[in-house]
Order: C-alpha cells, then structure tokens, then sequence
C-alpha cells in the first residue's frame, strides 16, 4: 500500500512553477514524494535560476509557450532523455492589467486574446506536441477555478478564459481517445494564497470571505489543490476523464448560512 496511486518511477512534466506558493511547485513536490520523476517547466531564464534554486537542483526546462517553437524545442529536449511522459500538468494563466482593473465590458481584444493563448490555447498545443511521447494510458490535469459562473469583478476577463480551458479539454479528452486511453482533467480550486493572486485588486477581502462562508472556516489550502491533482494524474483515477473537480471545501453550498446572512444584513 505503499504506493497506493502507482506513480512511483513514472515522469510527469510540470509547467508553470513560478515560486514556493504556486499549485504547480506543490504538485511537483507531492509527486516527487511518492516517488515520481518530476520535470519542471518555467517561463523564462530567470524564472528558472530561481526556480533551480527553490529546488535545491531539480530538472528545470525553459518553454514560453506564447512562442510554437519553444513548445515543439521542449518536446525535442525532453525526447532526447526520456522515452515516455507519463502525464502533464498544465498550470499556466495570464491576464495583464494595463490601467487597473475595467468592466468586463471594456475589456481590449488584443488583451484578452493574448490571455486566452497563454491560459487556455497552450494546453492544446502541448498537449498534441506531447502526444507521441505521452504513454497510452497518460494524464493530462489543467489548473481552472471552482466556477466560471461567478461574475467576480476583481477576476476581470479570467473567468470566460478558464471556461474555455475548461471546454478545451472535454474535446482534448474526445480527440485524443481516437488513438489512446489518455485523460485530461482539471482541478478547480477555490481562493487560494499564491502569488499571482495576491496581485489581484481586492483578492484578499474576496479570499476573508470565502473563509467565513466556507463550511469550516478556514480557506482551501493550496496542498489540498495539489493532493487532488497527484489523484488525476494516477491510474487510480482511471474512471474519470472530461472533467473539472471543484475543491472549494463546501463553499458552493453555504452561501446562506445563517451567519453569513446575519452579518451581511445587520445594520450598523
């Protein structure tokens, strides 16, 4: 049983490790320590000088994938020295917010666009990059949010974004079972402390909140995040393919709790 989720000894790619709170580096890390080889992939040189540093060494690969070639260079070096990926794990997003933060409304087409190809167009060019070095019977597990359907003003244009990473791989997973058994996945976290969302306006008062209307008080971890996307990337989880698994720790379901209510309706 010491290998419950059989990952141990099989390679998985890791993109978008960006520091210590990412998703990314805790998947890793959770793989490594069920005995998986973990190849991590980062943005930039300097993202992966500091990167190496974090990891105390580690196989670190430089891809930006906004730029084809660097995608279909990071397949040819990882060939090279490794037969097989035995799954991927794509947590890539982007926004910028030239300005601050503007209706949804006002959102500019060449902003949007380039978001889209970051987040969501990339899953789709990795994955069919990879698609010959992939074992048969692989995991491909994409980081979205607990809900696109939320109109969350301080989340600008990402929402409709991660709506369509999360449509993507329902047909990534149906293209894909015309010559292989590989699944594609997506864990879908709520609030959670990392750095990139730190530097959204007004993401902590939203993160506070979420604290008090979650079930159990306290927020979702972002190891919690990580345990489950270990789970999609194992044979354990073979039966599942096409889908999103929401880890908001119960929040969906307690938005009128009478606390909750009580403090937003009492008057001052």
């Amino acid at each position: 049983m010491s290998d419950f989720l059989r990952l141990s000894g099989k390679t998985f790619v890791v993109l978008g490790v960006a520091n210590r709170k990412s998703v990314a580096y805790h998947i890793g890390k959770t793989l490594e320590e069920v005995g998986a080889h973990v190849i991590y992939v980062v943005r930039s040189e300097e993202r992966k000088e500091s990167v190496v540093k974090l990891l105390k060494g580690g196989d670190v690969y430089v891809c930006d994938v906004e730029f084809p070639e660097q995608i279909e260079q990071l397949r040819s070096e990882l060939a090279t020295k490794h037969s097989v990926v035995h799954g991927l794990v794509h947590s890539i997003a982007f926004a910028e917010y030239d300005g601050g933060m503007k209706p949804f409304h006002e959102t500019g087409k060449a902003q949007f666009l380039r978001a889209v190809d970051i987040s969501c167009y990339s899953l789709i060019a990795i994955s069919n990059a990879f698609k010959d070095l992939l074992d048969p019977d692989g995991s491909v597990v994409a980081i979205s949010i607990s809900t696109t359907r939320m109109a969350s003003e301080n989340y600008g244009y990402m929402a409709p974004i991660k709506a369509a990473l999360d449509s993507a791989l329902v047909f990534l997973a149906k293209s894909f079972s015309q010559f292989s058994r590989i699944r594609f996945n997506a864990v879908g976290p709520g609030l959670l402390k990392t750095s990139a969302s730190a530097g959204i306006p007004g993401y902590v008062d939203s993160y506070l909140f979420a604290e008090q209307v979650i079930p159990r008080g306290k927020a979702v971890e972002t190891q919690e995040a990580a345990n489950v996307a270990a789970f999609l990337l194992s044979p354990r989880s073979s039966g599942i393919n096409a889908q999103t698994l929401v880890i908001d720790a119960g929040m969906s379901i307690n938005y009128f709790d009478a606390g909750v209510i009580q403090r937003a309706t009492r008057c001052e």
